[in-house]
């Protein structure tokens, strides 16, 4: 068995392992990366950038169809669902080449195949071509999560399907079910009917995405029109049916059955913490995660873990600045621990949905006294012009002191809108600095601006 001797080993390349590699080699430290699928991980091959592009393609297909109010008359036209799939799957191999010609830049050695710890420096790299050793001073664990399902439901991929699944299946059923209406739900449940699908989104708690504040909540269920949405709805079970699948639900204390073609699960994601050698070394776990340190070192010396293996929130963005933060502890430096608060939340569904801090609810339990703004897109000129008029832009304050305490938005671009806040409330921004700062005309920001008015009582164009 070879051995390889570097200071840093990783062992995974989704967003934070791969950021966490690069950084390590921006640092001076020779670094080893292992990968048992492609480089960029779940993310870059199967999730956020392979959903994304059929979201895009989805939203043309809308655009097709709206056609006539852009003064564009249409025959017809035909959305070819399998070249959609076809097209998400180019633009994750860009994304995953892009990954790999990183890797070679920074001369980051790539180890294919799946990694294993033998001991807190030991990792175990087993592929089809034997086993390797890589041997290093620090080891960064980055192994990512993977579709949960609910007890006694197999993901078998044909008739139940992961979000793993759909970004593989060229073929769209008649009919679905979607279990689980959070950011995977829902933006699957958007693509789907864009292309004809007949759409059912099952929740078992009162309201879609139930992590958002109420309001966005509610108006996005208002304007979901294209799928059928229940909630308060428990999923007894999932049993194969001739040309599908049944699912029996208890709704309002009565028992249902439903079927469908198939049935998608977007119950949540669970951290992949199983063989990976961390019982034998006894690093600590909590609530199924690693626990780890704000350097993000486990209970044991010289190993780290990030990304969702960490724990939650499970978002790319946060995976990679805590790749950053492992990779500056091991090189020596002192990382500002992560803002946990700060890390804005996305689904990329139409309209779109972004936050960042407390919702109004969280905010008032707080014991603050606190203002809030809102400002609707049907009253920005952008919006209109575009004809994306759907939402509102909403900021949460402290009345004494003008902090933001949480922003809110449901309408376009509004995962592009969040990051001025995200910037503000770095930067301990309030209210008094944010309507002094001047946003350009037309433009989507605009709202952000008058939210903030709003909140302050002077807002102008409403």
């Amino acid at each position: 068995m070879a051995t390889h001797r570097v200071d840093v080993a990783v062992v995974g390349t989704g967003p934070g392992g791969y950021v966490a590699a690069i950084r390590c080699a921006q640092l001076g430290l020779s670094v080893a990366a292992v990968e048992d699928d492609r480089p960029g991980g779940v993310c870059l091959n199967w999730g956020c950038i392979p959903t994304k592009a059929l979201l895009r393609n989805a939203e043309v297909v809308g655009l097709f169809a709206r056609a006539a109010e852009f003064g564009i008359k249409l025959s017809g036209f035909e959305a070819d669902y399998a070249e959609a799939i076809r097209r998400s799957r180019k633009v994750a191999d860009r994304m995953a080449k892009g990954v790999e010609f990183l890797f070679k830049k920074n001369k980051i050695q790539l180890y294919p195949g799946r990694g294993r710890l033998k001991g807190p420096t030991l990792v175990e790299v087993a592929a089809a071509g034997g086993t390797e050793s890589i041997e290093a001073r620090h080891v960064i664990l980055a192994t990512g999560s993977e579709p949960k399902s609910l007890p006694g439901v197999a993901i078998d991929e044909q008739s139940v399907i992961s979000s793993n699944g759909a970004v593989r299946l060229e073929h769209a059923p008649k009919s679905l079910i979607i279990i689980g209406a959070g950011a995977v739900g829902m933006e699957f449940a958007d693509v789907y009917a864009a292309y004809g699908v007949q759409v059912t989104l099952l929740e078992a708690l009162s309201r879609v995405l139930p992590m958002e504040d109420e309001e966005v909540s509610a108006q996005l269920a208002r304007f979901f029109t294209r799928v059928t949405i229940r909630t308060g709805v428990k999923v007894q079970a999932v049993k194969p049916a001739k040309g599908g699948v049944t699912v029996e639900v208890e709704a309002d204390g009565k028992a249902e059955r439903l079927q469908a073609e198939q049935v998608l699960m977007a119950v949540g994601r669970a951290a992949k913490v199983k063989d990976v050698g961390l019982e034998a070394l006894g690093v600590s776990l909590e609530r199924g995660f690693v626990k780890v340190s704000p350097r993000m070192e486990t209970s044991v010396k010289g190993l780290y873990a990030i990304g969702d293996m960490a724990g939650p929130p499970l978002l790319a963005h946060k995976a990679m600045a805590e790749g950053v933060a492992a990779a500056e502890a091991i090189a020596g430096r002192d990382p500002r621990p992560l803002d946990y608060s700060n890390v804005p939340s996305c689904t990329y569904c139409r309209p779109q949905i972004a936050s960042i801090g407390r919702t109004e609810a969280q905010a008032r339990a707080g014991g603050s006294e606190v203002v809030v703004g809102r400002f609707p897109f049907t009253a920005n000129g952008k919006a209109v012009a575009m004809g994306e008029t759907e939402g509102f832009l909403k900021v949460v304050a402290d009345k004494a002191t003008g902090e933001i305490l949480g922003v809110h938005i449901v309408g376009p671009e509004a995962t592009e809108l969040i990051h001025e806040f995200a910037v503000g409330r770095t930067l301990e921004a309030t209210l008094e600095e944010i309507i002094h700062t001047i946003h350009a005309h037309p433009t989507l920001s605009e709202a952000a601006l008058e939210a903030t008015l709003g909140a302050l009582g002077q807002a102008i164009h409403l």
